[in-house]
C-alpha cells in the first residue's frame, strides 16, 4: 500500500520508534565482542570507540541486512492481523537503508510513513550473533532527529485518530520523551491503549526521570527479566523476584485509572509473567528444540507484536500471550526477525 492512498488507511495499531536496519554477523563474532568490549545478550548505544564497527563488518564479514528496531514489532503484529492493520513511523535518512526498511515493511503488510531527512543516514544496529546469543550496538543517526511536530502532520494525525493501540520503545526516551508523552496523552484522552516496552536495562538505569514521566500514562508495560530487574534497582524495589516486580509495576500510579495496567515480563524460553492490579499469572512456554533455533535476535520484539495483535483484536489475555509465544517461536527459527512470507501458519 503506497502513501498515495493513505487517506484510505485505517490501522488498528500505531507503532512509533527508531527505524533501523540490523547489520547481522553470524560467523566469527567472538572476535568483534572482544575487540569492541561487548557482552552477549546486551544492547548499547554506540560510543565513539564503537563507530568503526559498522564499516568493519560490512568490509570484513558476511552481513545479513534485516529490518530492525520497532519494525520487528510492527511486522510481527502484521503477521497476525489483516494487511493494513499496523502503521509504522519514525525518522529516517534518504539512503539505501531506508529503502530496504520500506521494502521489508511493504512485504509484511505494514503501512509506513516516515519523516525523511535529506542528506542524513538511516539508523543502523550491528548485531553480533554468537551461538544463541546476540549483542546489539546501535547508532541512531537520523532516528534521533524525530520532531514532536511530526505527530501533528495531517497524515500522521489521521493514523493516530484511527488506531486503538499505540506502541513505543524505551530507547526513544534517550532523546524524545516529549514526543512519547504527547502521544500517550492523546491515547489516554481518547480512551485508547498505550503500550511501552522498556527495551533495555540501560533505559531505567540512565533515563529514570524520563521513564517516571511516561509510566503513569502506560496501560501496558512489556519487558524481559533483565530489564525488569534494572527497573527495580533504579526505583528502589527488590530485584530478586520477577513476579513481585511485575506486581509492583502493575500497581504504580496511573493517569487512566478506569482499567488495570497490564505488565508482561518475558523470561526467555522458561515462562512469561503477566500481572495486573488484581491478578498475577505465569504462562509456560513450549520451548523450541535447540536444533530448530536459528537466531534469537528479535524474539522479544516478535513476542510483543504477537501480544499486541491479539490485544487489538480483543482477545483474552491468555490468547494474547499465546500469540506472543507463537510469534517468538517463529522468529527464533528464522534468520534475524525475517518471518517467512507468505505466512507459514496461522497465529492468533
Amino acid at each position: 500500500m503506497s502513501e498515495s492512498n493513505a487517506t484510505e488507511w485505517s490501522p488498528s495499531i500505531f507503532v512509533l520508534g527508531h527505524p533501523l536496519i540490523d547489520l547481522a554477523v553470524y560467523t566469527n563474532g567472538e572476535a568483534l565482542l572482544q575487540k569492541y568490549d561487548l557482552r552477549p545478550n546486551n544492547g548499547i548505544h554506540a560510543e565513539e570507540r564503537h563507530m568503526p564497527i559498522y564499516e568493519e563488518i560490512v568490509k570484513d564479514y558476511n552481513v545479513v541486512y534485516i529490518a530492525g528496531g520497532t519494525a520487528n514489532v510492527a511486522q510481527a503484529a502484521a503477521y497476525v492481523m489483516a494487511p493494513g492493520s499496523v502503521f509504522y513511523t519514525g525518522c529516517v535518512g534518504d539512503d539505501d537503508l531506508k529503502e530496504q526498511l520500506s521494502a521489508a515493511n511493504a512485504r509484511a503488510g505494514v503501512l509506513e510513513i516516515c519523516d525523511v531527512r535529506k542528506g542524513e543516514k538511516t539508523g543502523a544496529c550491528a548485531v553480533i550473533i554468537t551461538g544463541h546469543h546476540r549483542s546489539l550496538v546501535t547508532t541512531l543517526r537520523a532516528a534521533k532527529q524525530f520532531d514532536r511536530a511530526w505527530l501533528n502532520e495531517t497524515r500522521i494525525s489521521r493514523m493516530i485518530d484511527s488506531a486503538r493501540v499505540f506502541y513505543v520503545e524505551g530507547y526513544f526516551l534517550s532523546h524524545g520523551v516529549e514526543s512519547l508523552v504527547a502521544l500517550a496523552k492523546r491515547s489516554t484522552d481518547a480512551g485508547k491503549t498505550f503500550a511501552l516496552n522498556i527495551s533495555a536495562p540501560f533505559v531505567p538505569q540512565f533515563y529514570k526521570p524520563e521513564l517516571d514521566a511516561l509510566l503513569p500514562l502506560a496501560d501496558i508495560v512489556i519487558c524481559n527479566q533483565e530489564e525488569a530487574a534494572a527497573w527495580a534497582r533504579a526505583f528502589g524495589v527488590p530485584d530478586d523476584n520477577t513476579t513481585a516486580i511485575a506486581r509492583s509495576l502493575s500497581t504504580l500510579p496511573r493517569v487512566n485509572a478506569s482499567k488495570p495496567r497490564i505488565v508482561v515480563i518475558t523470561q526467555g524460553s522458561s515462562s512469561t509473567i503477566l500481572a495486573t492490579s488484581t491478578e498475577t499469572k505465569v504462562y509456560p512456554i513450549q520451548a523450541v528444540p535447540d536444533d530448530l533455533i536459528v537466531d534469537t535476535n528479535g524474539a522479544g520484539d516478535a513476542f510483543a507484536g504477537g501480544f499486541l495483535a491479539g490485544y487489538a483484536q480483543n482477545k483474552s489475555l491468555a490468547a494474547c500471550i499465546d500469540a506472543g509465544h507463537r510469534m517468538g517461536a517463529l522468529c527464533v527459527q528464522s534468520v534475524g526477525s525475517q518471518l517467512k512470507w507468505p505466512k507459514t501458519q496461522r497465529v492468533g
